[in-house]
């Protein structure tokens, strides 16, 4: 795992945001909401919805397809829907916004003992 700088304290305007955003080739839905921030992967589920265009309620990420909630903490979806998005570890440090993601090769590396 390593963590990766997505933005500058300074680049937060916002009170509250949804943003897609690419970190390493990889398309994830960036939220701020309240004073937190949350990183979750950018495609619902169910239809393929970009949640970037969806909005927050009650700390869940809402699809703006068919309406299908995401609890921003653990990504999971409503019981009735049984489903969840992938969330990844956020930091807020002095210089910035980080977001911990897999290596790409992190696979590799426990396959042989790299």
């Amino acid at each position: 795992m390593k963590w990766i700088r997505i933005l500058l304290k300074t680049d937060v305007k916002e009170v509250d945001f949804i943003r897609a955003i690419t970190v390493e080739g990889k398309r994830l839905c960036l939220v701020k909401s309240g004073d937190k921030f949350f990183v979750t992967q950018l495609k619902c589920p169910h239809a393929g919805a970009n949640l970037s265009e969806g909005w927050c309620e009650d700390g869940k990420l809402i699809c703006p397809y068919h309406r299908y909630s995401y609890d921003l903490e653990t990504g999971r979806g409503a019981p009735e829907q049984g489903d969840y998005i992938n969330t990844y570890a956020i930091e807020v440090r002095d210089d910035g916004i980080y977001v911990e993601l897999p290596e790409h090769n992190s696979f590799l590396k426990k396959l042989f003992r790299l």
